[in-house]
């Protein structure tokens, strides 16, 4: 129903069916990994991919020329932490995962999904790693429906139904505890269970393994994260490990998981273990007015966002490999989804990361993270054309990534410099 309720909406967000032959001349160009600059470069499109880069390229005759020459273009941007088919309201749901869950229908999530989508995108996320809390894997119908053409947003890497703990992140106790038994979630406390979870999810068509840690007093202790990172590995994917508690970003953090999501309560010691493990910190640093948006008095909303920031600051200087993610869950009236999720690059200039650092968070070290580096991420020959332009260079100005003015998808055009 739902992926037919998505081809429905390709009415509504047509897409061509083929990328077309591009030439973009940029004024200058930025490789994310090294900070390299280069000037007056050519970049030739086909076929949906990068096919050269250089300052001598020939033209080939079909090809549509866009002019750039007073741009800086960069490799699409990385949200790793997204819930595209998620809207918690404190008005409406009191903020409450269970209370949305029942009454946001399934075909509601799903359009709304696409006009976020349709947002990121537009913001110049081409890709995004969707960390649950998506119904009944609406995020997986949502990404086919961009690969089939029928929507238009970014790449998504979906994580299905998130696993935990029995509860999950439900803060309410129903009459009958069989409420609880929502989509959102797959409670599982025993091996078996675990097992069961991992691989329904991978199934249905998670690209990456979501757990909730400990949002309740009960736990995954570091050998139940083990076992399911272990099974998620011989499957050839990742875990993301949701820590709100410096207990469970320890247990996470030894039982190697891929990245930690939030980890707003870490220790010095932590950091230091999280670098040696190799555990990417995704570190969704929530700015003060985006707090107060959700319901957090003004006082409190600067002593958290306070917290946040040097929590990231402290990772970074500890050397801890920093991914950028969001967490966006509400709607704004004045903004976008993707302008909410673009300025958490502020959270980050706050903490002190340098421009490239931020930078590399956006795309390369993405791109790493969630598995798509060979694919996407970079400027280079073979890559996917996953491209923006920025009005200035972000190395000067990283304010300017608030300004993508063109866009480009798999070597279709879907934001045009006017």
């Amino acid at each position: 129903m739902i992926v037919l309720l998505l081809t429905l909406l390709a009415a509504i967000c047509p897409v061509s069916s083929s990328a077309q032959t591009l030439v973009i001349r940029a004024g200058r160009t930025i490789d994310p990994d090294t900070g390299v600059v280069s000037k007056n470069q050519v970049i030739l499109v086909s076929d949906g991919k990068i096919a050269a880069v250089g300052s001598n390229l020939n033209v080939p005759a079909n090809a549509r020329v866009i002019d750039l020459s007073r741009e800086t273009v960069l490799p699409g941007l990385f949200d790793a932490h997204t819930h595209l088919l998620a809207n918690v309201d404190p008005k409406w749901d009191l903020g409450d995962f269970w209370i949305m869950s029942v009454q946001r229908r399934p075909g509601y999530r799903a359009v709304l999904g696409v006009q976020h989508a349709r947002d990121m995108l537009d913001s110049g996320f081409t890709t995004v790693r969707d960390v649950g809390n998506s119904g009944d894997y609406l995020d997986v119908d949502l990404e086919k429906a961009i690969d089939f053409g029928w929507v238009v947003g970014p790449t998504i890497v979906p994580a299905g139904r998130i696993i935990a703990p029995f509860g999950g992140q439900f803060w309410d106790t129903p009459a009958e505890a069989k409420l609880l038994n929502s989509p959102e979630y797959y409670f599982a406390d025993s091996r078996d269970e675990m097992r069961k979870a991992v691989r329904e999810n991978i199934y249905w068509g998670a690209k990456v393994i979501k757990i909730v840690v400990d949002a309740k007093s009960y736990v995954y202790s570091t050998d139940d994260i083990g076992f399911i990172v272990n099974e998620a590995a011989a499957a050839g994917r990742k875990v993301a490990a949701h820590v709100q508690t410096e207990r469970g970003a320890r247990n996470a953090i030894e039982a190697g998981v891929g990245s930690i999501e939030h980890g707003w309560v870490l220790t010095d010691e932590d950091l230091a273990l999280a670098k040696k493990n190799h555990v990417v910190l995704v570190s969704t640093d929530f700015p003060e007015k985006q707090l107060e948006a959700l319901g957090m008095e003004p006082s409190q909303a600067g002593k958290t966002h306070a917290s946040y920031v040097d929590r990231l600051r402290r990772a970074y200087r500890a050397g801890v490999e920093i991914v950028f993610g969001t967490d966006v869950m509400y709607d704004s009236r004045t903004q976008t989804r993707g302008q909410l999720a673009m300025d958490y690059v502020d959270s980050m200039v706050e903490a002190g990361l340098p421009p490239l650092a931020i930078l590399k968070s956006m795309t390369t070290d993405a791109a790493r993270l969630l598995g798509v580096e060979k694919e996407r991420g970079n400027l280079m020959p073979g890559m996917a054309a996953d491209i923006v332009a920025v009005p200035e260079n972000p190395l000067d100005n990283i304010d300017s990534l608030k300004h993508v003015d063109f866009v480009v998808k798999n070597g279709n055009i879907v934001r045009e410099k006017r």
